[in-house]
């Protein structure tokens, strides 16, 4: 399964092509859920582009997406950085219950690290949404491993935060090995100059994974900034590209991709 991670947590004014606005996250959504993608993470915003709980900026961002992409599953984030009182994201979240069905996220992210997050993977259960449980490092890992899954749980992120490309992959490994076998699907992702070896690992071993602005900005080359969401879930997918890849690559004027970066037995693949 492919996630797109579609804005994350970047500043409003970051880069042109991150969509923040309703209206953006749902044109993004229509286009990556037309390549085949089956799950949307979003951090929604209010009209000053700050990242908000909020029902009414929730279900505003839920709904605007769902009117595009009906079929997508649809996640948002619970981040202590939002909201910093665990009592208070309960409060809230409770709140996203009574939410009409179509403006209701499906699931939920919430960080293993993060003070509360039992409290707050108890109320996303009982409004019946979903819940990703973040895990960034091998304690988090641990803490999860001792404490249980929660009920109501979709999946594991397992969210690699080494930024270093030449490393990323072996942390990937040893946070997989610190959870061992959990009885729910897991879903690895890296971030910024790692989310590409990262991505290529996932795929290699048949794990779940994502790819969006979120986690980074830039195509597999790591020079050159996307064009938007799209572009990235066609390389994650192995999809052409209009040529951009190549042509970056070979320095030839036209042309679509002979072989992709992230497709079993490229050249790129063997290079990492």
């Amino acid at each position: 399964m492919l996630q797109c991670c579609l804005n994350g947590a970047r500043p409003a004014d970051v880069y042109p092509a991150v969509p923040m606005s309703p209206r953006h996250l749902a044109r993004d959504a229509r286009a990556v859920a037309a390549l085949g993608v089956a799950s949307l993470h979003v951090h929604p915003r209010d009209r000053d582009g700050q990242e908000s709980l909020d029902p009414r900026v929730i279900g505003t961002v839920v709904d605007a997406i769902r009117r595009e992409a009906p079929e997508i599953e649809i996640g948002v984030t619970t981040a202590r950085w939002v909201e910093p009182d665990p009592m208070r994201r309960t409060e809230i979240i409770a709140q996203w219950g009574r939410l009409p069905e179509h403006a209701r996220p499906d699931v939920a992210a919430v960080n293993v690290h993060e003070r509360g997050w039992q409290r707050v993977c108890e109320a996303l259960d009982a409004v019946d949404i979903g819940i990703e449980l973040g895990v960034w490092t091998t304690g988090d890992a641990v803490q999860l491993k001792q404490a249980g899954l929660p009920r109501g749980t979709a999946r594991v992120l397992a969210e690699v935060t080494v930024t270093d490309p030449d490393t990323a992959v072996a942390e990937a490994v040893r946070i997989l090995k610190a959870l061992g076998p959990v009885p729910a699907p897991i879903l690895l992702h890296g971030e910024e100059a790692g989310a590409w070896p990262v991505l290529e690992y996932a795929k290699r071993n048949n794990l779940d994974t994502r790819i969006g602005f979120e986690d980074t900005l830039k195509g597999p080359d790591g020079t050159w900034l996307a064009t938007g969401n799209e572009e990235l879930v066609r390389y994650a997918l192995g999809k052409d590209v209009a040529g951009r890849y190549e042509r970056r690559r070979n320095g030839t004027r036209a042309g679509g991709l002979r072989s992709s970066p992230l497709w079993p037995g490229s050249r790129a693949e063997h290079r990492r």
